[in-house]
């Protein structure tokens, strides 16, 4: 039975615990058989087989909605049956091909998108019904075999496997073994005299063995109607030249535009096994603890609660918590710090890790699928499929360059012989065919997708995951940053440094009154305060518990009112209270309407906070802001010491929202505005911002969610080597793309002037290639300091 999948967008959210509600209500409804509410993007994804009885569940959804949240807005998408499926393209050596491949595949009825990441040779489908799988399968292997045939098209799945390397190998041996043949009847034909119908025989049939694939491919791609690709060009040039009896040159120019091609696909594979390399990560295996006895499984087969071992050496293959043993972790693959961490008992441990020196005994605590590296590798191999508007625009010029230069060879043919005085057919035509071969648009359609991928490679290697070419390339216009304060700019951990009670109460009944606010809280400053209590407190004694958004708590035990909050509560409960001007967050107390007195909790700047700040500033980022729902006398003290231009404080949520959009309509058209939080509190931010960062997000899957780019430890300086990254990535795909146009408008104009032979083209050509490919591969490399 077909499922419906609704989404819906619930517009001002900004209560965590209201979107809980919401989410347990809906899932109660009749009909509904899964719903999720993603805070972070206020997003409602509900699921039912009840077809027709849509409108009454959604007319259920809506009443929910306004009774927990009356000012919350619920705006609809179109019902779909969305399925993704992804497939490898195994033997997929063109980027051309690749970009038909995914516009072609578009149009297949069924397929609501598609997207086709070149470099990881996969293809990633939406499908609108998941009842006609093998159907769709079919049509998507049909398309494919028409443009790019020989290519296999495999469902990825657990036990789907790439071509190993021995099998890529053999592929390649295979292919020089064709072109050597083709190279020595070449040579002999070249050097030895014989006759001219020998002569001709052997430079056709070296040519055939050379060139017969992309006369086959030509031709097939001209019968289905599409006509300008770079086998066209190739086919068109090199049997002009046969026609003009240039049997030499038709042979080199396919010879070793297919040598160019070969090597192509060597420099592409490589530089897809460096971006593999990077991302190493993968546990191979686990060893699982039963009855006394050590298991050696697969990662994937281990289940939440299972003992593992992990031995000095060996990567911890899934996330969970050290129960026995001391060691120190390797965090560099997942964290780009250099310097390893200490792990004791109690200490959260995330598979990808190496363990350096001591055996650790761990208790799993995620399955392998939501584990942080089956999620971290999830989004570095897909965050290609988010093209950046470079690659984009290159894939439209591609698409209507090839056309025109044909068009434009084709009037260099025709014209002069009809309006020069003298001119002849052959020589002009012979130019015409030297401006085809130089005008294979390769170098482009390679390189800068290849540049990208290898910025989002090179960046996760600097410990910042970035969920798409197209944020990749966002950084590089940052003019505004704006940062959460509270773990972010600071540590975040928090110690009670003064509790000053009222007269006639003691600094231990403050400490308990506010132990019993706090005690279902897990924010830092509730922490700080159950810390400093050290007691225990009698749950059974609260009677009613509730939070005020922006404000604090109010509290009920054994029949006492406890307030506990900010100024903002004070007022609001018409109570006076203290003006303290201190350093730090100040928790004021109240019971049944009498003021009891105040905390305070103060936080520390991290270290490299004003350094990170002064590097923002030399690259380019204009405005540096925090916000905070702090004090103004802590906010403006941590702005002061870090150089901020600008500190908001005392805010509530909705009113963090506000001022982000205030400064987004200060910018200009093309600058963004990049938010720094922790990607969970900070989720209506995070989603409001151009670029939304979340800091220190490892191991936390709602900072994954939330937000575009991921620091992957809480350094602030990470941010800074992210849009290093982004910069040295856009130089690199710039340098190819002035190079590629540069010197083919060179050899262009030195055909049409007949300067330039088809030998001289062939090598520009291949040579501008490879030199842009081996150019993009340099960003992985890249080690932002």
């Amino acid at each position: 039975m077909a499922t419906a999948k609704k989404e819906l967008v619930l517009e001002r959210l900004n209560c965590a615990s209201c979107a809980a509600k919401i989410e347990d209500q809906i899932s109660k409804i009749d009909g509904v058989s899964q719903v999720s509410l993603n805070f972070a993007t206020k997003k409602l994804t509900l699921e039912t087989e009840r077809l027709e009885e849509l409108e009454r569940i959604l007319a259920e959804i809506r009443q929910i909605v306004k009774r927990l949240e009356p000012d919350v807005l619920v705006t609809e998408k179109k019902v779909d049956f969305t399925h993704r499926k992804a497939f490898l393209l195994v033997g997929l050596s063109c980027a051309n091909c690749a970009a038909k491949i995914e516009t072609q595949v578009q149009k297949i009825p069924g397929i609501q998108g598609a997207v086709v990441n070149f470099p990881a040779k996969k293809l990633v489908v939406e499908l609108a019904s998941e009842g006609s799988n093998a159907e769709i399968l079919r049509h998507i292997k049909h398309k494919v075999d028409s443009i790019e045939p020989g290519v296999e098209v495999k469902e990825i799945t657990a036990e789907t496997k790439a071509p190993s390397p021995q099998e890529e190998k053999l592929g390649e041996k295979m292919e020089l073994l064709r072109l050597a043949a083709s190279a020595v009847l070449f040579a002999v034909a070249l050097i030895f005299q014989f006759s001219f119908t020998t002569e001709a025989i052997l430079y056709a049939i070296s040519y055939v063995l050379v060139g017969g694939e992309v006369l086959l491919k030509s031709a097939r791609n001209i019968s289905r109607g599409q006509v300008f690709d770079e086998n066209f060009l190739m086919s068109v040039a090199t049997l002009g030249a046969f026609a003009i009896r240039e049997f030499p040159e038709a042979v080199a120019v396919m010879l070793f535009y297919q040598v160019g091609e070969l090597f192509q696909d060597m420099a592409v594979n490589r530089s897809r096994k460096s971006i593999a390399a990077l991302m190493d990560i993968r546990p191979d295996y686990a060893n699982v603890k039963e009855d006394g006895n050590i298991r050696q499984v697969s990662p994937e087969e281990v289940a939440v609660g299972d003992i593992i071992v992990v031995k000095p050496g060996e990567k911890v293959p899934l996330d969970g918590k050290v129960i026995e043993g001391q060691s120190l972790v390797d965090t560099s693959a997942m964290t780009g710090e250099s310097v390893p961490r200490e792990v004791v008992p109690g200490a959260e441990v995330l598979s990808g890790f190496i363990n350096k020196s001591g055996l650790l005994t761990v208790e799993v605590t995620k399955e392998f699928g939501q584990s942080t590296v089956a999620k971290i590798l999830d989004l570095v191999e897909n965050a290609a499929g988010q093209k950046a508007p470079t690659e984009n625009f290159i894939t439209k010029f591609a698409r209507y360059y090839t056309p025109v230069v044909v068009f434009g060879a084709l009037a260099v043919a025709l014209l002069p012989p009809l309006l020069i005085p003298g001119a002849t057919f052959s020589e002009w035509l012979y130019r015409a065919l030297v401006i085809l071969v130089i005008s294979c648009p390769c170098a482009l359609v390679v390189s800068i997708p290849l540049g990208f991928f290898g910025g989002i490679g090179g960046a996760s290697r600097n410990g910042v995951l970035v969920k798409g070419g197209n944020y990749l390339e966002a950084l590089n216009n940052v003019k505004i940053a704006v940062f959460d304060k509270t773990g972010t700019l600071t540590k975040g951990v928090f110690k009670v440094t003064s509790v000053v009670p009222r007269e006639g109460l003691t600094r231990e009944a403050l400490l308990e009154y506010a132990a019993y606010a706090e005690i279902h809280s897990n924010h830092p400053i509730a922490r700080s305060i159950q810390e400093a209590h050290q007691g225990k407190v009698d749950e059974q004694k609260i009677e009613t518990y509730e939070e005020i958004s922006g404000h604090g708590i109010k509290v009920r035990v054994a029949g006492q009112e406890i307030l506990a909050g900010n100024v903002k509560l004070m007022d609001k409960e018409g109570i006076e209270h203290g003006k303290e001007k201190v350093l730090g967050t100040v928790v004021h107390l109240a019971v049944d309407g009498q003021y009891a007195g105040h905390i305070v909790i103060s936080d520390e700047v991290k270290e490299d906070s004003a350094g990170a700040m002064r590097q923002l500033k030399e690259l380019g980022v204009e405005k540096l802001v925090m916000l905070t729902g702090d004090s103004r006398e802590v906010g403006q003290a941590v702005g002061n010491s870090l150089g901020l231009d600008e500190v908001h404080a005392e805010l509530l949520p909705h009113q963090k929202v506000e001022q982000v959009e205030r400064l987004s309509r200060e910018k200009g058209p093309k600058d963004k505005l990049l938010f720094v939080g922790d990607g969970i509190n900070d989720a209506p931010v995070l989603a409001r911002a151009d670029i939304g960062v979340a800091m220190g997000g490892l191991g936390s899957d709602a900072a994954i969610e939330a937000a575009d780019v991921v620091l992957m430890t809480d350094e602030p300086t990470k941010l800074a080597a992210a849009i290093k990254v982004a910069q040295r990535t856009r130089s690199i795909v710039w340098q190819n793309i002035i190079m590629a146009m540069l010197v083919k408008g060179i050899f262009i104009a030195l055909g049409a002037g007949g300067v330039a032979t088809m030998w001289e083209a062939v090598f520009a050509d291949v040579g501008v290639a490879l030199v842009a490919i081996l150019n993009a591969m340099r960003v992985m490399r890249y080690q932002a300091t």
